[in-house]
């Protein structure tokens, strides 16, 4: 039975058992001794009757026939009916009959009274750690409803209560993990409305300065045209700028669901620098790349082909005129491995733990038009699909960053 796998209600039904062993133990002894005392008593109801019937002159062998005679007669009864002797009667001029009932009734009265102290005793012991053991549960649980997570409810392996406090335990737990999430996501929420204010606010003000300049000076073409191209830039930044938050902030919130399959390596680095080999021409840079056309890696195409995209981004934002970018996979009995590498102008040691951090900027960083995104949406792309990235650099001689993917076999 589950209520026996209660400690407390175990101890309490041992309790009633010994007690009941008790109870009969006091009846077999009061039987015994009130059997005693009948003796007793009809011993020397017999000895006064032979005394007087000697004393009056009956001879022995009656007496004798008389008491081994145990047969009722009619007789016998009639002749104590005209005495006035009935069995009530009789009781009552008894002395020792009253003597007898007087002491079997203190006996019983005692054995009764002594009985229910202890039973009450043991009851209101099982009933008192009871109720210590509720008040303690509703103490612990008012915590709960106070978002308090302190403390603990009673725990033991045995009994149906314990394991209700065990579940409500547990449940407790789950309570104070989604509280903790909630405060992290209510800390991100601030922290990145934070960040992005303090993005917009450059932009924005440029905006509102062009165009001030703008309206100032109506009639001038050639000032419209340049501030014009100017709110164009500022504009653009605010786009990316927003589309990267929108991004990052689905990766954190498990909104995107990545659909990994195989791909060749070489189209996804192509569609992650497509739109960047205008401006590596552009700029009078070179895009390189080496591997097998043939080797596929499981990830999601469009993804971390814009994971690849941002980092060759950020290699052409810190290479100057004539640089290269080489973009080299490999594949190793674990791994398939793509590296970036430039020849740019490195990244200063102080700052290379520090890169993949939202909005971070290098002290020494030559890019004035990133916003700081590029790197960390790189960076939860890539682990969102149980990849790995790391970067190795060296002030003067380029960056090298590593994007990790675990083969199929």
């Amino acid at each position: 039975m589950k209520l026996l796998q209660d400690k407390q209600i175990r101890y309490f039904c041992c309790f009633l058992i010994f007690f009941i062993l008790i109870l009969l133990g006091s009846g077999a002894w009061l039987f015994s001794h009130q059997t005693e005392s009948v003796k007793q008593m009809l011993f020397i109801r017999e000895n006064t009757m032979i005394s007087v019937l000697l004393e009056q002159g009956v001879s022995e062998d009656v007496i004798a026939a008389a008491i081994a005679n145990a047969e009722s007669g009619e007789s016998g009864r009639d002749f104590l009916r005209k005495i006035g002797r009935t069995g009530n009667t009789v009781a009552e001029a008894l002395p020792e009959f009253t003597e007898f009932r007087k002491e079997a009734g203190r006996h019983i009265v005692s054995a009764a009274a002594w009985l229910s102290v202890f039973l009450m005793s043991g009851v209101f012991m099982f009933l008192w750690k009871r109720d210590r053991l509720y008040q303690k549960a509703e103490s612990i649980m008012q915590q709960y409803i106070a978002e308090d997570f302190s403390g603990h409810l009673p725990q033991s392996n045995e009994g149906t209560i314990y394991q209700m406090f065990s579940a409500m335990d547990q449940f407790a737990t789950m309570l104070q993990a989604r509280g903790e999430a909630r405060q992290k996501e209510k800390e991100f929420l601030k922290s990145t409305i934070s960040d992005i204010s303090h993005q917009l606010k450059t932009p924005l003000a440029a905006l509102t300065m062009y165009q001030e300049i703008i309206a100032g000076e109506p009639d001038n073409p050639d000032t419209i045209r340049v501030f014009s191209e100017k709110m164009g830039i500022s504009l653009k930044r605010i786009k990316q700028l927003i589309e990267a938050m929108l991004k990052i902030t689905r990766l954190d919130a498990g909104g995107i669901v990545f659909e990994q399959q195989k791909n060749p390596v070489y189209e996804v680095v192509s569609h992650g620098i497509n739109e960047l080999k205008l401006r590596a021409k552009q700029e009078n840079k070179e895009i390189v790349l080496k591997g097998d056309r043939n080797q596929t890696v499981s990830c999601d195409l469009e993804w971390t082909g814009e994971a690849i995209g941002n980092i060759v981004k950020n290699a052409l934002d810190h290479t100057d005129s004539g640089g290269v970018v080489h973009i080299v996979w490999t594949l190793s009995p674990a791994m398939v491995r793509i590296q970036i590498k430039d020849n740019g102008s490195g990244i200063s040691p102080e700052d290379i733990h520090h890169i993949f951090k939202r909005f971070y900027r290098g002290k020494k960083s030559l890019d004035t038009q990133g916003i700081g995104l590029g790197l960390p949406l790189a960076k939860a792309i890539v682990e969102g699909q149980k990849g790995v990235i790391s970067v190795k650099s060296e002030l003067g001689a380029g960056t090298t960053f590593t994007i990790s993917f675990l083969t199929d076999s």
